[in-house]
């Protein structure tokens, strides 16, 4: 990461003004060399904090996890989640100031290096909390499927079926160093609310109940049901299908098992709001909805609905959105699709207000 001092850019200005001054025609006088010298002062000094400004903007870590889980080959199978995480990818690299460096890729593809599990995803997570320090941007991508658990309670369902609830986002967003920033994408089913008792900014209060879902020829809904999951455990964790999932994954994965089900190994403040934070959740729909996975047509690749339709939004409205109007719009977009997935924020207040990944109108240039 470069550091530059702001002595640099003192320098620098000091160095122009003297070039100015051994320049100037003797007839200026020291009256007017004085003038003008005053006015190059001006600029520089203009152009001094311009160049600490985007010092700054250097010196924030940008850091990315990006996941995408097509479960080829099982009945769970979908089809644009990896090219969902390519086109995110490309985004942050080309508009929001990411390195490729500071980006981690986790896809269930052949040739993948590291395969989305439970563990692999926890912990590429927990590496960038852990080297956080103010003013760094987070960001965690996950296209795949989702799972709801209970009536209150939802979860994303990496490629070993070791499920991350809203429990461990919770955690996550508590380990924040103060002033860093964590925005969560998660396009998937039931992911309304994925960050545990997180403030709702735009969700289930503010739907368009009367649309019907438009009939999209062989989408598949990015979901696998919780009966499913325990069904596809009973082979690992040895336990009956009529036990709850607590019991399969604490029994297949033992420690790395979802924090919602091992309370014990976490600190009481780990596991509540701690009140306003830095966490930071847009979802591909509601609690109680369905994301869709839109298979390929006319030669196109298939995607996610809603990773779609935020990278149409962004491609049209070049400058910094707020993360509130980008939800606004791509509820607006698949309104017209007539898609019935709702997308939600949450959020803090302020943290509704801030432009999507702290971009900069010069950043987006």
């Amino acid at each position: 990461m470069l550091r530059i001092s702001a002595v640099v850019c003192r320098n620098l200005v000091h160095w122009r003004c003297a070039a100015v001054m051994a320049v100037l025609p003797r007839s200026f006088g020291a009256g007017g060399s004085a003038a003008i010298l005053c006015g190059v002062r001006d600029i520089e000094a203009e152009r001094a904090k311009e160049d600490q400004c985007n010092l700054s903007e250097i010196m924030v870590k940008r850091l990315a996890t990006l996941v995408g889980c097509n479960y080829t080959n099982t009945p769970n199978q979908l089809n644009g989640c990896i090219n969902d995480v390519e086109a995110v990818q490309a985004v942050l690299i080309d508009r929001f100031g990411f390195q490729s460096t500071g980006i981690k890729l986790l896809t269930d593809a052949p040739n993948s290096s590291i395969k989305p599990t439970g563990e692999n995803i926890k912990r590429e997570l927990r590496n960038m909390i852990n080297v956080a320090k103010q003013g760094d941007l987070l960001f965690f991508y996950f296209s795949g499927h989702g799972t709801l658990i209970s009536s209150t309670d939802d979860a994303i369902v990496p490629c070993d079926f070791n499920l991350i609830t809203d429990v461990d986002f919770r955690v996550l967003v508590n380990r924040l160093p103060e002033g860093a920033i964590f925005t969560i994408f998660s396009d998937s089913c039931h992911s309304g609310g994925l960050i545990d008792k997180e403030k709702e900014q735009i969700g289930p209060h503010s739907s368009d109940r009367e649309l019907r879902p438009e009939n999209v020829p062989n989408a598949r809904q990015k979901l696998i049901p919780i009966s499913s999951i325990i069904n596809s455990l009973r082979s690992i964790s040895g336990r009956s299908s009529d036990e709850p999932v607590s019991a399969h994954l604490t029994a297949a994965f033992g420690n790395e098992a979802s924090a919602k089900y091992l309370p014990q190994s976490f600190q009481s403040h780990e596991l509540k709001p701690l009140g306003p934070d830095n966490g930071i959740l847009l979802s591909g729909c509601q609690k109680d909805e369905v994301s869709l996975d839109i298979p390929r047509c006319d030669g196109s690749k298939a995607y996610g609905a809603f990773t779609y339709d935020v990278l149409q939004v962004l491609k049209v409205h070049r400058g910094p959105i707020s993360n509130r109007d980008l939800v606004i719009r791509v509820r607006e977009k698949l309104r017209e699709k007539r898609h019935k997935q709702h997308p939600c924020l949450y959020c803090s207040d302020k943290n509704a207000k801030l432009p999507l990944l702290l971009e900069t109108a010069r950043s987006s240039e």
